[in-house]
This record gives C-alpha cells, sequence and structure tokens, in this order.
C-alpha cells in the first residue's frame, strides 16, 4: 500500500452529514442506492453508496454518516455522485458505515 504524507492527508475534508433522501440506483452496475446528505452550510450533497447488503432505505433515511466531500465528482450510471460516503467491507459487498459516536453539527469538519 502506497503511504501518504500528513499533509497529504489533511487535504482530504472528511465531514458529518445526514441522509436526508434515499432512492433505489436500478442504472447502477452493482446495488446501490442514490444518497442526498445534508452537510449543513455546504449544502446537500448526493452519492451512489453500494451498501444494499446491510441497510435498507428506511434504515438510512435520516442517519448520520461521514463522508468525503472534497474530492472530485464521478458519474455514476447517469448520476453524479459529488461526495464518498465512508464504511468498512465487513464481509465482501457488505459495507458498515462510519458514524460518530455523539452528536456533531452537519457539516463539521473530521480532525
Amino acid at each position: 500500500m502506497a503511504e501518504v504524507t500528513v499533509d497529504h492527508f489533511f487535504q482530504t475534508e472528511i465531514r458529518v452529514g445526514k441522509i436526508v433522501r434515499v432512492e433505489d440506483f436500478p442504472k447502477a452496475r452493482k446495488p446501490a442506492y442514490k444518497l442526498w446528505i445534508d452537510f449543513g452550510e455546504l449544502g446537500v450533497k448526493q452519492s451512489s453508496a453500494q451498501i444494499t447488503k446491510r441497510y435498507t432505505k428506511e434504515e438510512l433515511a435520516d442517519s448520520i454518516v461521514i463522508a468525503v466531500t472534497n474530492f472530485p465528482p464521478r458519474k455514476v450510471a447517469d448520476f453524479e455522485s459529488q461526495v464518498l460516503v465512508l464504511g468498512v467491507e465487513a464481509a465482501p459487498g457488505e459495507v458498515i458505515l462510519l458514524r460518530p459516536d455523539h452528536e456533531a453539527p452537519l457539516g463539521t469538519l473530521i480532525s
């Protein structure tokens, strides 16, 4: 695995957001959801997330997530994914979302 410097790491903006909308994403190559995530002052950003094995749409609605907010947008089928939601692959294709264990204002920068 390639090493990165601390300076490179701290250029990555990782923030707290709240999922405000979830839709199925049938056009994605692998099963995924379309997410709309509120990052407070940064506004609502959208993301494609392959988290359908672990979470239902109802479980995701209004939940808090951690995401990288300063990667360039990426086109996934006909959808622009603007942020990368972070998680841990617990088993092949099964992702567990990273979440803060206490309340934090939306948009808070992880440090």
